[in-house]
């Protein structure tokens, strides 16, 4: 079968989902959009500050558009994080004292997750004797609800979430998940939840507060920065927990009454204006590649016909060379660094080499289109985003020129 007829084939199977999800990008728009209208957004609202930032009006009302489009009590919206981990980090430092014990629900956290919690000797959670506990999640990547159920006996005082799959072969957890186990953990606990919600956002016509988080992290070069958002994270939710976490964004006393940015908030407001949009041309770029692959023989997630927890499709070959050819079409394929050739490398934050394609307008953005994957059995690629679902059609033909004929 050549190349347009297998594409066009994956497409007219995925029809029904695509109109599914043209229908969560326009009620998260009007969503979005009332965030911005109920709060006054103007163009004074862009310009930034300097110096400590006092009473930047930017600032503070853009954390008030965003605590509203994810339904939350308040928020921090800040480019001085990161990354997702940063602002990650940011929370468990904010919400964890000395003694307390952090329990994971959803088995081992994403690889820069890893050095925060339990590294040596270099100011981890465990350097200042928080505790660690996980539950793994069942063979089908489901949560072990007999399993958290013992582990709540022990009364942990921040229970932690991760939305997405990370580095394993399971599909992100659907808004229905989240809203179960929660409810089930309600039933032993009333410690605070935390999600890492990236690559989430937006993918549901719910946001994981709206079903029982009290707290949500994540990263303005995915998806809630729409592609637009040249750096920065966001938290939101509960009033007390967020003036908690304020105090670690900057100091215990003044939080979120200072940090200035003197470039200016435009590209953060729009970047959330367009992201309900981008998200879905994203989700269905990680549809398509996962249709077209499976056709092929390939294993996939999310697999045919199923609802997406996030933008990513993770696609399992035989080989690292195959993986590492797949990488690099995708790179081939970027309208940036398109004559750059990836290789694996010793990346920052990750126990194996990991090669990435990220021919990308903002360095590293995952919503737009990227790929990569640790080297490692099961070789496994993990290809996200995609700001135009066309860029994502035509990258896919890049990928499929050694497997099909034209």
């Amino acid at each position: 079968m050549k190349i347009n007829e297998l594409i066009k084939n994956a497409q007219n199977e995925l029809k029904d989902l695509f109109d599914y999800y043209d229908q969560v990008a326009l009620f998260n728009q009007e969503k979005v959009l009332n965030a911005f209208r109920d709060n006054n957004v103007a163009l004074r609202h862009f310009n930034g500050t300097s110096g400590y930032g006092y009473d930047d009006i930017g600032r503070d009302t853009l954390c008030k558009v965003f605590a509203a489009a994810f339904k939350a009590e308040s928020a921090i919206v800040s480019p001085s994080f990161a990354n997702g981990t940063h602002a990650i980090a940011t929370a468990l430092y904010g919400l964890l004292r000395p003694g307390q014990t952090l329990l994971s629900i959803s088995g081992t956290p994403y690889d820069t997750l890893e050095e925060v919690i339990l590294g040596e000797n270099n100011g981890s959670l465990k350097d200042f004797g928080i505790n660690f506990e996980k539950v793994d999640l069942t063979e089908y990547g489901k949560f072990d609800f007999c399993k958290i159920e013992e582990a709540l006996k022990n009364n942990p005082s921040v229970i932690f979430i991760q939305r997405s799959r990370g580095y394993s072969w399971r599909d992100a957890f659907l808004i229905d998940d989240i809203k179960e186990v929660i409810e089930f953990v309600r039933k032993f606990s009333s410690a605070p939840i935390v999600m890492d919600n990236c690559y989430g956002e937006f993918t549901d016509t719910r946001e994981p507060i709206e079903v029982g988080a009290d707290v949500i992290m994540g990263s303005l070069i995915k998806n809630p920065g729409g592609g637009l958002a040249p750096t920065g994270g966001y938290i939101a939710g509960k009033n007390e927990l967020i003036e908690k976490i304020s105090f670690r964004l900057t100091v215990p006393g003044i939080g979120m009454e200072v940090g200035s940015y003197e470039h200016g908030y435009r590209l953060f407001y729009q970047g959330l204006f367009l992201a309900p949009h981008v998200t879905v041309q994203a989700i269905k770029a990680a549809l398509t590649f996962s249709a077209v692959f499976d056709k092929l023989g390939y294993p996939t997630l999310p697999k045919v016909g199923s609802k997406c927890g996030d933008v990513i499709c993770s696609v399992k070959f035989d080989t690292a060379e195959q993986l590492i050819d797949f990488v690099q079409s995708v790179q081939y394929a970027s309208p940036i660094d398109s004559f750059v050739t990836p290789y694996p490398w010793d990346m920052p934050g990750y126990a194996h080499q990991v090669i990435m394609a990220a021919g990308t307008f903002v360095q590293g953005a995952s919503i737009e289109l990227s790929a990569d994957s640790p080297i490692k059995e099961p070789y496994i690629a993990y290809v996200q985003g995609g700001l135009t679902y066309e860029h994502a059609i035509i990258a896919l033909k890049s990928c499929l020129k050694k497997l099909v004929s034209e």
